[in-house]
């Protein structure tokens, strides 16, 4: 397969970046997309050119570390798949393929196609964890009855891998369905519902604070999340920021 990559190149976060055009032969339709970025990279080794930085870690669909921009996609034209998991059998023979990092100003550019994803970081240390007093006898979580409709619906917003998949998808660049998905998490579970009030006031202003945008309502979020977050984990955030609100 003979590919014309148009990859976005950039220094720093100071520095203006600007497309550069890779043409690339012999890619196997089987090779996933970095792969695909790993022989070009060897081949641009091979001629003494500085090779595309880009980020990635287990290539597994689990760490989320993986997060590209493609023909204007999150994690390109397949959906619940990570850029590690899309196979370049998904593109044609001849094709041009824009290759970009996640646009947003809470996700300022490293280098190249990296990002500094820091910011969901702040946002999980700002309340997305539980106390618990290990000293002593520490009850067993199974004594806990619990809905099988609720843990299943918290273990599918455990999902979500911080892959910013998201907030490149959404024209103002929020971050709600990613903060929802990890206040569902614990709002779900009586476990999470001691510190439940605090925990979304305190997650929803530290997402304000780093600068993401407000919910679109479009949708775009859950068509591109990798993992499928649904879009009633932000329904239930509203709710759980509203119910905080009348707490307080």
């Amino acid at each position: 397969m003979k590919l014309n990559l148009k990859i976005w190149r950039q220094k720093d976060a100071k520095t203006k970046g600007k497309l550069v055009d890779y043409p690339i032969d012999g890619i196997d339709g089987d090779m996933s997309f970095l792969e695909m970025l790993d022989v070009l990279n060897e081949e641009l080794n091979n001629k003494g050119e500085e090779p595309v930085e880009f980020d990635h870690d287990c290539r597994e669909g689990i760490c989320g570390a993986c997060s590209l921009q493609i023909n204007g996609e999150p994690h390109g034209p397949d959906r619940l798949t990570t850029t590690c998991q899309l196979h370049m059998r998904k593109f044609s023979d001849g094709d041009t393929i824009y290759i970009e990092p996640f646009r947003a100003t809470a996700f300022p550019v490293i280098k190249d196609l990296i990002v500094d994803r820091s910011s969901f970081d702040r946002i999980q240390q700002a309340g997305g964890f539980i106390s618990v007093n290990t000293s002593g006898n520490t009850v067993d979580a199974n004594a806990i009855p619990i809905p099988k409709e609720n843990a299943d619906l918290s273990m599918d917003n455990a999902t979500c891998i911080g892959c910013g998949a998201c907030v490149a998808a959404c024209k103002n660049a929020s971050a709600m369905l990613f903060t929802s998905a990890k206040i569902s998490q614990f709002a779900l579970l009586p476990q999470g519902r001691v510190e439940a009030a605090e925990r979304v006031e305190n997650m929803v202003r530290q997402m304000d604070l780093e600068g993401f945008g407000n919910c679109t309502n479009t949708g775009a979020c859950e068509v591109e999340c990798p993992k499928g977050i649904s879009l009633e984990s932000i329904a239930r955030m509203n709710r759980e920021y509203m119910s905080a609100a009348t707490e307080g």
